[in-house]
């Protein structure tokens, strides 16, 4: 499968129901960066007039999780995947469009082939950072993976 943002909208509606149905998309995917919107709507919202955490949470996952998986895919190894943690932190309310950017695509590089060669389990973390349309970070995200090739 070819990564794109309309195949990725595909996955998303079929393996993501809850992603697809509260508008989080992919906007964009390259080798090492992707970024995941959202749009501040009713069925997304919470009682605070702003996108609900759980929404936001959704969306900085993916833009880390689509380049594991992207990257995963590319070395057609059978490769395992799994977020072991999660931390984040919200700085601002968020209204309108958030745009989450994960620039992690080279530590991902890296893990891939350490789990590759040495045929142990990798554990590394990676970044989200959410930004409105004005350029205002509203949160930031830091997820672990933990990859396994697998037998």
């Amino acid at each position: 499968m070819k990564f794109t943002t309309q195949k990725l909208r595909l996955f998303l509606l079929f393996k993501l129901p809850a992603a697809f149905f509260t508008g989080v998309r992919v906007k964009s995917i390259d080798e090492n960066v992707a970024v995941v919107g959202v749009k501040h709507r009713w069925i997304n919202q919470n009682p605070f007039n702003s996108i609900y955490f759980a929404v936001l949470t959704m969306a900085a996952e993916l833009a880390t999780g689509v380049l594991v998986l992207k990257k995963i895919h590319t070395t057609r190894a059978r490769i395992s995947s799994l977020i072991t943690k999660q931390s984040a932190e919200f700085t601002k309310k968020a209204r309108g469009v958030i745009r989450f950017t994960c620039d992690n695509g080279k530590i991902i590089d890296e893990k891939i082939e350490a789990a590759l060669t040495s045929r142990e389990g990798q554990v590394f973390v990676l970044r989200s950072i959410g930004l409105d349309e004005q350029g205002d970070q509203v949160a930031s995200f830091e997820f672990e993976w933990s990859i396994k090739v697998k037998a």
